[in-house]
């Protein structure tokens, strides 16, 4: 059986080869414990690691290594971030996010909900952009945080990140952006842009699984209470031994990422453009949900109304997309991402995500247009 093309880019990435080949050696030969302090391997091992966070720091645009916290990814610096600034609290706080965050961040402020702090879930418009005049007006004597993502996994939505960290600056409150689906894509300079918090996922940018970073300023650094305790390994705001092929891994794809990322957004956005245009011309009542210019370069979602997203994807298996978030894409329920932006059942039903990647050519996205237009008319048909 022939492999599907891979057009699901947003939901993950495969390694780089070069990502492969620069951790190699610290599966094999610098195999040390990074806090083991009393021999070479481990010196050894620690070495590299902060080599890697003063990559990591650098491509971020922040003054000091130590800003970086290696975590397991988003969802657990997403975690550590909601979490952490509740158990540091010593009253109720008030955090500010919007109903298409990931769901590590909703599921995250829910849970703290629960245990008496308070959440503001705001609406975003038809495009998923949230309206900053919304934050300011949210906020209140006991507002901490304001959690707005970079980039929307399901719709690629680029929200105004440094409009909105300029509100919480100059009120006091910390910002923190979810930048899983942004980091490598767009520039995302922590200190030009007033970000105190930043979440970013190896596996989104051609690096490993299970690997990720999470980007503390000094000011936010002090309000944060640990989730692991056991050692302290990383500044005290994260326990356990690192995975230091892991570390190497996410600097390697984050550094390519950002030499490449100008050429690469640019054909991405050629390509993305390439097959909506081939799309909408041959089926008129397609849809692009999300904003039409202020997205992610290589996402498309599309609604086909009349039709049932899983019937779609049922009828396409050499294509591989999906029907929303890789999060969520087990659950029958219908995306919310999209049940945020409009009400027309229809619309929400038949979306389906298609994320361009870095071997994607325009061979492939012929292929994949040319599928998708003849199953969906099928489909319309029958």
């Amino acid at each position: 059986m022939q492999r599907p093309l891979y057009l699901d880019h947003n939901a993950t990435t495969p390694l780089d080869p070069r990502v492969f080949a620069a951790m190699g050696p610290y599966f094999t030969e610098i195999f040390g414990n990074a806090a083991s302090h009393s021999h070479f391997f481990g010196w050894e091992a620690a070495e590299h690691v902060e080599e890697a966070r003063q990559s990591i720091a650098t491509g971020l645009g922040a003054s000091k290594k130590e800003s970086i916290i290696f975590t397991s990814g988003a969802t657990e610096c997403n975690n550590m971030v909601i979490k952490g600034l509740a158990l540091a609290a010593k009253d109720k706080i008030h955090l500010i996010t919007q109903k298409t965050e990931h769901k590590c961040i909703l599921d995250s402020c829910k849970f703290i909900g629960s245990q008496g702090h308070e959440i503001t879930f705001l609406n975003v418009n038809g495009e998923g952009l949230v309206n900053p005049e919304d934050i300011k007006k949210s906020i209140k004597p006991n507002t901490v945080l304001c959690s707005i993502m970079a980039a929307n996994n399901e719709i690629g939505t680029l929200q105004p990140i440094k409009n909105i960290a300029a509100i919480c600056q100059e009120r006091e409150i910390l910002f923190h952006t979810d930048a899983a689906q942004a980091a490598g894509k767009m520039s995302l300079d922590v200190e030009k842009n007033g970000i105190d918090l930043l979440s970013m996922s190896a596996h989104k940018m051609y690096g490993p699984k299970g690997t990720g970073a999470l980007y503390v300023s000094s000011k936010a650094f002090s309000k944060l209470k640990p989730l692991f305790h056991g050692g302290g390994h990383e500044r005290n705001l994260r326990s356990g031994t690192l995975n230091v092929p892991g570390v190497i891994g996410l600097s390697k794809a984050f550094k390519i990422s950002l030499e490449e990322m100008e050429r690469e957004s640019e054909r991405l956005c050629g390509l993305k453009n390439h097959l909506w245009q081939k799309i909408k011309k041959e089926i008129p009542q397609a849809i692009l949900n999300g904003h039409p210019t202020q997205r992610l370069a290589n996402n498309l979602n599309i609604s086909f109304p009349g039709l049932k997203a899983a019937d779609i994807l049922m009828k396409t298996p050499s294509l591989a997309i999906s029907s929303g978030s890789a999060c969520t894409s087990g659950n029958p329920e219908s995306s919310y991402v999209l049940g945020a932006i409009t009400d027309n059942k229809a619309r929400i039903e038949s979306g389906i995500r298609i994320g361009l990647g870095r071997w994607t050519s325009k061979e492939d996205v012929d292929k994949a247009a040319l599928t998708l237009i003849e199953t969906v008319k099928k489909l319309m048909h029958r």
